[in-house]
Parts: structure tokens; sequence; C-alpha cells
């Protein structure tokens, strides 16, 4: 069952009345900002419901589990709630950039992080379907999209964060055959994953790492395919981040993703969407936490009157929104220049470091205007603000994302 509309109504933008979230009663209004239009509303009141219904009831027992349950991604599947972006005619729902923001957005606005939908849907199924082989494509994105085929990427190393070119897992040729060596590490989705798509070096005599690294298709039950344990995380304990351990798999021709030693240049072509997906998850939580707090504040009371009536209380409220409509405002026009296919690296990097940053800012000061409840884990903001601290380090530390600004900046034209 798909929630998004018909094609015809793809990509219109929302009339010019729309409120601004700046202007609306809260950040998380129903109907306003005006990338949206009413249909993508009827899809947020579904997205929205489909997280109250069958999310927020079993976050805890999930956080206790360190992983969500194969139900709840089957569930998404049957109401049209992944692969928002991919063609219909590779087995995906046929919405636009929006459909996919809604998605995102409403993720963080129930509080629950453990699904690892965005990653599934808006990371890893756009590499299948933009290089895929049409027999990968058949194989793999309907699977996908119903959520019966769980998916990772598995870029990070031990010895190998954010520098790619530093990777050592290594494939070779045997035959037709390739044989993959290596482990990775911080690898979400990994534990439950069905496939992964593994960066790995297969030509150690390039002029550079970067023309040396190709992509595999790599499926759960493959011999010398071995998972790790479960990471635990101090946060984000929902949601299953695992070790991938390769020894000797032995992987047919058909399981390189697009053109050998093609790609980092696939990882470079697709890594402004990850980092845009991060900066909207960031905004997205901080209008949630800003929400949460603002209700706190009205309702806890210090010194015989409400803390909303306290003037300190008022302007930090004050500040803190207004940090937020910046960024969401630039966030909105990031998301606009890429459903136009005009969002460049440099701005990508600058949304997910600005946004990353603000969120970590946001839950710092959310939890500490709840005084000492806020540290208690039964309250909101305790699990967005441990939640939080990983956005500036995953999809490229924010220090790789100033540098990828500054060389936009020195760099001859």
């Amino acid at each position: 069952m798909s929630l998004c509309p018909t094609a015809e109504h793809v990509g219109q933008p929302g009339p010019s009345t729309r409120l601004e979230s700046s202007s609306a009663k809260t950040l998380m209004d129903i109907g306003t900002r005006r990338i949206f239009n009413e249909d993508h509303d009827l899809f947020r009141q579904s997205a929205r419901r489909f997280f109250q219904e069958e999310v927020i009831p079993h976050h805890k027992e999930w956080e206790k589990a360190g992983q969500v349950s194969r139900e709840v991604w089957e569930k998404a599947g049957e109401q049209g709630l992944l692969g928002l972006m991919i063609p219909e005619e590779h087995g995906g729902v046929g919405g636009d950039l929006f459909y996919a923001a809604v998605m995102w957005e409403e993720q963080m606005y129930s509080n629950c992080s453990g699904p690892g939908f965005s990653l599934h849907s808006n990371i890893i199924m756009p590499y299948v379907s933009h290089y895929g082989t049409k027999e990968q494509i058949e194989r793999f994105i309907p699977r996908m999209a119903a959520g019966k085929c769980i998916s990772a990427i598995a870029m990070t190393e031990p010895g190998a964060g954010s520098d790619l070119q530093g990777v050592r897992t290594y494939a070779k040729k045997d035959g037709s055959d390739w044989i993959l060596n290596g482990n990775k590490v911080f690898i979400s989705n990994g534990w439950m994953c069905d496939l992964v798509i593994v960066v790995a070096m297969t030509n150690r005599e390039a002029k550079s790492p970067a023309h040396g690294i190709s992509l595999f298709l790599v499926e759960d039950g493959m011999k010398g395919f071995q998972k790790g344990r479960k990471l635990e995380k101090i946060g984000l304990k929902a949601q299953d981040t695992a070790e991938l351990f390769f020894e000797d798999v032995r992987l047919p021709a058909d399981a390189l993703l697009g053109e050998v030693n093609r790609g980092f240049y696939y990882l470079m072509n697709e890594l402004p969407q990850e980092r845009l997906v991060i900066a909207d998850l960031a905004i997205a939580s901080s209008e949630f936490m800003f929400e949460e707090t603002r209700n706190y504040v009205l309702q806890r009371k210090a010194f015989g009157k409400n803390l909303a009536n306290l003037q300190t209380v008022q302007h930090k409220l004050a500040e803190l929104k207004t940090d937020i409509c910046v960024g969401r405002a630039f966030i909105d026009s990031c998301l606009q220049l890429h459903a136009e296919k005009r969002l460049d690296a440099a701005t990508a990097s600058m949304a997910k470091y600005w946004a990353s940053e603000t969120q970590l800012k946001v839950a710092t000061q959310c939890l500490q205007l709840h005084g000492g409840w806020g540290y208690m884990w039964e309250y909101p903001i305790a699990k967005a603000f441990v939640d939080s601290r990983v956005q500036p380090i995953y999809g490229g530390t924010n220090e790789i994302m100033k540098e990828l600004i500054a060389r936009s900046i020195v760099s001859p034209k």
C-alpha cells in the first residue's frame, strides 16, 4: 500500500500562504512550510500515526534488546514508508524528496531513533537504484521497499573513519569471482542486515586510493561473512550497530555494484544526500526538544511560579527558537536545492555541520532547563540528549565537513 500521491502532484510547491515554522503555533505543526503541499501534509499525518502506533509503544523494549523488531520494518513497507524516492519502475514508491523529508522529521518528532529507516531508504537504496544492474535492481529493491530486506553500508573501519581513502578491506579477482577480506565497525543496521554494501579496495596499484575502490553487494549467510557483537553505545540504544567481518568471502561477478574501481566516485556522488539527511534529522530533533522543553517550563513551578514566567527562561527559549528557525530556513533551502539537483557538496557539508552543532546546543540547553529531571532517562529530553551526540561524528565528522567547506573557499575555481 502506497501513501504517496499520484505522479502529477509530486514536486509541486505549496501555496505561499503557508506559515513558516517560526510563525506557527508549534515548530512541529502539520500544514506549515512552503516547501510542502497538501499531499505532503496528508502523508505527514499517516507517518505521524505510524510512529505513534507502531514505534513509540515498543521503543523501550527495543532499547533493552539493542535492536528493533523485523515486524516494524515490514509494517513500514506495507504502509509505503520505505524507498519513498525510488522510482516505481524499480520497485520503489516514486515520491519526491519532500516525502522522504517528512519521514525523517516525523521519526525525530517521535523521539524514537531505533528504526534505521532513513539510512536504508535514502542512503543505501539509491546506490542500488542508481548504479545497480537491471537484475540487481529487480532482485533487491522490491524486497527492500517491502521491509523484507534490511540493508546497511559498510564504509568505516577500525583504522579508517571519515577518511574513505584509508580503507584496507580488499577484494581480489579469482577467475570471474571476487575474494573479499577485511572488517568494518560502527555499521548501523549491521546486526539485522540482510544486505550490506561493502566498500573495498580492488586496485592497490592505483595512482591514488580514490581510483582503486569498488562497491560490493554482500548478503547475510554468505560463507565467511560474520557479524560481530552488537555495539553498546551511549545513545541510539534501539538502533543495532555492529562490527562486520569478511574472511575469504567468495563473491560472484554480479555482486559488484557499478563499475570496478569507480566506488569512490559513487560515494562522493551520494554523500551530499546522506549529509542532508543528517542535517534535517538534526533540525527536526531540535524542534522536538524545543517543544518538549516549552511544555515542561509552562508546567514546572519554581519560586512559587511557573518556570516560563522567569525572564531568564523566556530569553533562553527566545534564543533557542531563533537558532532553530534560522537553521530550518537553511535546511529547507538545501532540500529545495537537492530536489532540483543543485545541492553541491560544500553546501551539504555546511548543512550537516551547522545543523548537528545546533542540535547539540539545543540538547544541552533544553536538558538544563529541565533541571535534575532532565538527567532522568524517563524524560524524553534525556534520550534526545544522548542521541544527539553522534550527529557531529557520523556521515563524516564535522572537522572533515569544515575541511570540505574550506577547500571550496580557497581552491582555484
